[in-house]
C-alpha cells in the first residue's frame, strides 16, 4: 500500500487513527452497522468532536474537512447536541454548536406518516408543509439529495439515520431506489472529496438487502457486542470492509477491536484483536 502518497482524513479518534495509517482515505462512504448501543453513535459522535476542535493546518498529508455537517431525517439539533453534551464534559464538546452544520428533515419525514403536525412543528407552518406535499418527485431521499448538494466539498458529513430512511422503502421499487441512491452517493463522495458516515442499526432489514447496503459502501464498520469470560457484555469493533485500506489492516491483523466509550475522551479503541 502506497503509504507516503495517500492523503488521511483523520476519524479524530486518537486510538484508531494510527492504526488507520492516519485516518480514511477522503470520498469514502462508510457504514457504521450496529447493535443497538453498541458504540456507533459515540464513533460519529468523538468524530465530530475531534474535527471540531482540530486546527486549520494539519500535519503533511492530512485532510481536515472544510465543513462538518450533521444531517438528522427524524431528530432535531436540539436533541442531537442535548444527547452529545450530557455524554460528554464539556470541554470536549465546546465547538460542536459553532463548528457543526445541523440540517434536520424530519418534517419531511413525519409529513409522510400519520404523526401528527403538532408533535414536530412549531415554527414552519401549514402553507411551508403544503408546498413540500406538492413538490415534484416528492420523497425524502430528495429532501436529503438537495441538503446534501447545499453543501461544501471537501467535508465531513453524517446522515442519522439509514435505518429511518429504510423504514420508508420497504416495498421493491422504494427499495431499489433507495440503493440506486446509496450507489450513486458513493459515487458523488468522490466527486466532493466528501467523507460520509452512514448510520444502521443491525438486524432491522432482512439480511439480503443489509448486505445490497454494505455493498454501496466503501467501508463497512459492525459494532456489535460480545460476551468475555467474565460474563460481561464487551463492545467490539470490526471491520467488515475498507476498499483501499483492508489489505493493509489484514496484513498487520488490525480488524477487530475491544472498545469503549468514556465521557473524558469519547469513542476509544481499548486493544487490538487478532481475527481467528
Amino acid at each position: 500500500m502506497p503509504e507516503d502518497t495517500v492523503s488521511r482524513m483523520p476519524t479524530g479518534i486518537a486510538s484508531l487513527d494510527p492504526v488507520l495509517n492516519g485516518g480514511v482515505i477522503p470520498g469514502s462512504l462508510i457504514l457504521l452497522l450496529s447493535d443497538i448501543g453498541a458504540g456507533s453513535a459515540e464513533f460519529a459522535y468523538t468524530s465530530l468532536i475531534s474535527h471540531s476542535r482540530m486546527g486549520e493546518s494539519p500535519a503533511t498529508g492530512y485532510v481536515v474537512p472544510e465543513e462538518i455537517r450533521y444531517i438528522s431525517i427524524t431528530r432535531t439539533k436540539e436533541d442531537i447536541v442535548r444527547e452529545i453534551t450530557s455524554s460528554f464534559k464539556g470541554d470536549l464538546t465546546s465547538g460542536i454548536p459553532g463548528k457543526v452544520a445541523f440540517s434536520d428533515l424530519s418534517g419531511g419525514y413525519f409529513d409522510r406518516s400519520i404523526v401528527p403536525a403538532t408533535w414536530y412543528d412549531s415554527q414552519e407552518g401549514i402553507i411551508a408543509r403544503m408546498q413540500r406535499k406538492k413538490a415534484e418527485n416528492d420523497n425524502i431521499l430528495s429532501d436529503l439529495i438537495g441538503e446534501l448538494g447545499a453543501g461544501k466539498k471537501n467535508g465531513l458529513v453524517v446522515i442519522d439515520s439509514l435505518t429511518d430512511l429504510a423504514g420508508l422503502h420497504t416495498d421493491p421499487l422504494r427499495w431499489k431506489n433507495l440503493v440506486a441512491f446509496l450507489h450513486g452517493l458513493q459515487r458523488v463522495a468522490k466527486t466532493w472529496n466528501t467523507t460520509i458516515l452512514l448510520h444502521l442499526a443491525r438486524g432491522i432489514v432482512d439480511p439480503s438487502r443489509e448486505l445490497e447496503i454494505c455493498d454501496a459502501a466503501d467501508a463497512v464498520i459492525l459494532f456489535q457486542w460480545e460476551e468475555s469470560s467474565a460474563q460481561r457484555r464487551q463492545r467490539t469493533m470490526y471491520f467488515l470492509k475498507f476498499r483501499g485500506v483492508m489489505p493493509y489492516l489484514e496484513e498487520r491483523d488490525l480488524v477487530k477491536f475491544a472498545v469503549k466509550i468514556s465521557d473524558a475522551t469519547g469513542f476509544e479503541v481499548a486493544n487490538i484483536r487478532m481475527v481467528i
